[in-house]
């Protein structure tokens, strides 16, 4: 069964002088960029930038001391259920590969018949059809971060954040990861993704938001960040080197 939400209903999405603090510890300063819908946009930079603070943020899953986050629609509920997340750890239950899925969908309304029709279409399409009836809590790694991402998409998302999506994960199921999050992309969702991978960034990014010691310091296409990065710390990121 296709999965074609239309995300442009959702988007853009619009970060307008975005702050965050613990206490008096600064951890993002100010930020502001607009997303739109012209496919994969990855957010990196190094460890302790405030990349996964950005994500959770936007999300809703925190709320900013300062600034604003907005979605082209009005209805902030309708955009919140119009979202789904996934992240580094899978966070899933003691039942089946599939109970996890229909069970997801259920808490969101889904009909009981839609429910398994929803969850076996994602996991042919996630490839994991074969561990349908397993414990999710004795998959490998790899295979619990696949049937996240297949759950996450059976919510048909407007939007998908994931955060650090591949950071636990050997180089087969990377690419098998990579591999999801591009279906996925393909069939209508808005993907918006941490990572500090420059190869990953290459591969799946169509534009790139560069975030440095809780700053913004690039927005730009990717082939445009790769190949002309305006910034010295992201030239040495980019590079491999530390920042000066």
């Amino acid at each position: 069964m296709p999965i074609k939400p239309d995300y442009k209903m959702i988007l853009p999405l619009t970060v307008q002088n975005l702050s965050f603090r613990v206490g008096t510890t600064i951890i993002l300063n100010d930020i502001d960029f607009s997303l739109e819908h012209i496919g994969p946009s990855l957010i990196v930079g190094p460890n302790g930038a405030g990349k996964s603070v950005l994500l959770r943020l936007c999300h809703g899953l925190l709320r900013p001391t300062s600034g604003k986050i907005l979605w082209a629609t009005e209805e902030r509920s309708r955009a919140s259920f119009d979202q789904a997340m996934v992240f580094q750890r899978p966070i899933l239950l003691r039942r089946s590969a599939r109970a996890n899925i229909e069970h997801a969908l259920a808490l969101r309304g889904v009909p009981r018949p839609d429910r398994r029709i929803r969850s076996m279409s994602v996991l042919e399409q996630t490839g994991i059809m074969q561990i349908a009836t397993r414990s999710a809590r004795v998959l490998s790694i790899g295979e619990q971060q696949l049937l996240a991402l297949a759950r996450a998409w059976s919510f048909r998302p407007r939007v998908l954040f994931l955060d650090e999506p591949t950071a636990n994960l050997d180089p087969n199921y990377t690419r098998l990861v990579e591999e999801i999050i591009l279906k996925i992309n393909e069939s209508g969702t808005k993907i918006i993704m941490t990572s500090h991978d420059m190869g990953q960034v290459q591969r799946l990014a169509k534009e790139v938001v560069f975030i440095y010691d809780g700053c913004l310091k690039e927005h730009q296409l990717a082939g445009d960040f790769f190949s002309n990065p305006k910034t010295e710390a992201a030239q040495y990121f980019i590079n491999g080197k530390l920042v000066g």
